[in-house]
């Protein structure tokens, strides 16, 4: 990632990662750990070129909106989800967007395999372009924004009852 020190680009990478492979393993008391107390989730209907309350999202959470998904996905009996979902996400292309004193945004793409436990059990593909805003805190960097802009965003999607 251009404009960034060694030493910082591994730190983002290794952040992008664990927060990639925490969601995966459906470790949401670990996930919920990287967050800052602002942090805002959306997954937009279609390209994200709109403002997030402005028309129609898929996921559009607020800090308390997302801790209570949390809270529901770590009960164990929320039906979308029960049993969890084996998924791995591979995340490629990382590019730093921006950059202020106390914050990165980062942006790569991602192809996420979910095993549909639930019912169909069948192997479904989720691709796509997650936008990170991470800001660095006293304890280290924490996601303050996460933006998932599927690649099928305009079209039926299947539940996205877990963190994409």
């Amino acid at each position: 990632m251009i404009g960034l020190s060694a030493e910082e680009r591994a730190e983002i990478e290794a952040f992008v990662f664990r927060e990639a492979r925490l969601a995966d393993e459906a470790d949401y008391a670990g996930w919920e750990a990287l967050l800052t107390d602002d942090m805002h989730y959306w997954v937009p209907f279609g390209p994200a070129g709109y403002e997030a309350g402005a028309r129609m999202s898929y996921i559009n959470d607020n800090r308390t909106r997302l801790a209570t998904r949390l809270r529901q996905l770590m009960t164990g009996h929320r039906h979308a989800q029960t049993p969890p979902s084996p998924m791995r996400r591979i995340i490629s292309n990382l590019e730093l967007l921006e950059r202020t004193e106390r914050e990165y945004l980062v942006a790569g793409n991602f192809a996420l395999y979910e095993l549909s436990a639930q019912a169909t059990r069948e192997l479904r593909l989720w691709a796509g372009r997650t936008t990170w805003r991470l800001r660095r805190t006293d304890d280290g960097l924490r996601l303050c924004r996460k933006v998932v802009e599927l690649v099928n965003a305009s079209e039926p999607q299947w539940s996205l009852a877990f963190i994409i």
